[in-house]
């Protein structure tokens, strides 16, 4: 991202229900990243958004909180926890301070990384990395720079280069983020609003030293 978007954009789409990134179920790749082990201890969903992925990990018996800044957003997740009947917490909070929440074991980025811009990156990886305990462990899933401009994109370079410094990247893979066409990406990309695609995407696994 040449520019981070400004936080009304993010707030305004939860209002209109136009959020791309809202698809009423877990990314594939976050199930299969569970099933396999990939969570421990006291868990972080940042930018939770709608919250599926705290209802999910929840339900399989995590201790699991999903933040986000956007009140909008929260409510749509205690709403969607409700009706799932989950008992999923929920908190407006920043994902620029996490060191002010205590360490967690995993941290959970499905979309948020790739909306900043240099500066705020390194900011919010360092929040990451306050935010986590020695031996902790960040995944980071993250629209590639191989897409077609469904949103905002990363090269691998960028991933490696922000998980340097009091950091191990031990994992990163190519994989596939799925939305949900809005009308900011109908045109450019050729697709009716509402059709659900599965883009080009980087699954980061990063250890806290």
């Amino acid at each position: 991202m040449d520019t981070t978007p400004p936080r009304e954009l993010f707030d305004d789409a939860y209002i209109s229900r136009t959020a791309p990134w809202v698809i009423g179920e877990p990314q594939p790749a976050v199930i299969e990243l569970e099933r396999a082990g990939g969570f421990r201890g006291r868990v972080l969903d940042v930018g939770c958004g709608a919250g599926e992925h705290t209802i999910l990990l929840t339900r399989r018996g995590y201790d699991v909180l999903g933040i986000d800044f956007s009140p909008h957003a929260i409510d749509m997740a205690r709403q969607n926890a409700e009706r799932c009947g989950v008992d999923a917490r929920f908190e407006v909070g920043d994902a620029m301070a996490l060191g002010t929440r205590g360490g967690y074991d995993t941290i959970l980025d499905s979309a948020l990384f790739h909306i900043f811009d240099d500066a705020d990156r390194q900011t919010y990886v360092a929040s990451l990395h306050a935010g986590c305990r020695p031996g902790g462990t960040v995944h980071v899933l993250a629209l590639s720079d191989a897409g077609r401009g469904f949103g905002p994109q990363v090269s691998e370079d960028q991933i490696r280069g922000a998980f340097g410094g009091g950091w191990e990247l031990e994992a990163l893979e190519t994989t596939i983020y799925r939305g949900v066409v809005g009308p900011a990406h109908a045109e450019a990309i050729g697709l009716s609003v509402g059709t659900q695609v599965d883009e080009p995407a980087w699954l980061a696994r990063a250890r806290r030293l």
